[in-house]
């Protein structure tokens, strides 16, 4: 199976502090993997690494079989366009319809007068696409409403309809259920991995929540002080080793 992504021992520091420590992982294309950890693990740190948005210190980093160091600013850009990303805080500008938010996605990929060109006059083949997105994602009603009157959870959909618009071969998600309730975390989830599977997505997602993490995804990387704990299959990852992964250490002790 080809891979999706690698990261070879890739150092982060960010203000001057070690953020991510000779970080080593491979996915396989269509494989669907959670990240796991503590607050300032370096769990989104990781994914902007992978999205080109955060340069290593060291270390290489490849993204569908191409090495992101190699890469001139418009290679660079064209290959962030096929990499979806859904952030924690949606990224959504609120006073535009969803339409327009979605469309958002393939800013990248048109540029900005070709965007905007579309976005005042929709071709009717490009708002088909997005209602059937919307449709699929379980908000086809909210196509001309404004993205600022949604609940939490539907914005968190139009983000999830936004990088599905982008029609990615990679998706990253940070932490993408932390702002909805359990029924729509898991209905979202379900969702997310539901699209990978049709449309042969590379998924990773930052996660808070252990059960769902065991749960949505067959793979977990457990990160610890910007170093991978953990990396195997959900069901192999113990309670012992989750409390070591969340362990609060004692300042006391001198770290």
């Amino acid at each position: 199976m080809s891979l999706g992504l690698r990261l070879q021992d890739v150092a982060v520091q960010l203000g001057g502090h070690p953020v991510l420590r000779g970080v080593n992982l491979e996915v396989a294309c269509g494989e669907r993997v959670a990240l796991l950890g503590p607050s300032g693990a370096g769990k989104t740190t990781l994914l902007r690494v992978v999205n080109g948005v955060i340069v290593p210190r060291s270390g290489s980093v490849e993204v569908q079989g191409v090495n992101l160091q190699n890469l001139e600013p418009r290679a660079l850009r064209r290959l962030r366009s096929r990499i979806g990303f859904v952030h924690q805080d949606h990224s959504l500008v609120s006073n535009l319809r969803v339409l327009h938010n979605v469309q958002a996605g393939r800013l990248g990929q048109r540029g900005f007068w070709s965007s905007l060109r579309n976005a005042m006059h929709t071709p009717r083949v490009d708002l088909l696409e997005i209602h059937r997105i919307l449709e699929r994602v379980g908000i086809g009603d909210k196509l001309y409403q404004r993205t600022d009157s949604l609940s939490g959870g539907q914005q968190q959909r139009v983000a999830l309809a936004r990088a599905l618009y982008q029609q990615p071969r990679t998706l990253l998600a940070d932490e993408p259920v932390a702002s909805v309730d359990p029924t729509r975390s898991r209905d979202l989830l379900k969702l997310m991995n539901e699209l990978a599977t049709e449309e042969g997505w590379t998924l990773l997602v930052s996660i808070h929540d252990l059960d769902l993490a065991r749960e949505f995804f067959p793979r977990i990387i457990g990160l610890r002080d910007g170093q991978v704990k953990f990396d195997g299959p959900a069901d192999s990852l113990t309670n012992d080793m989750v409390e070591e992964l969340y362990r609060i250490d004692d300042p006391s002790n001198g770290g």
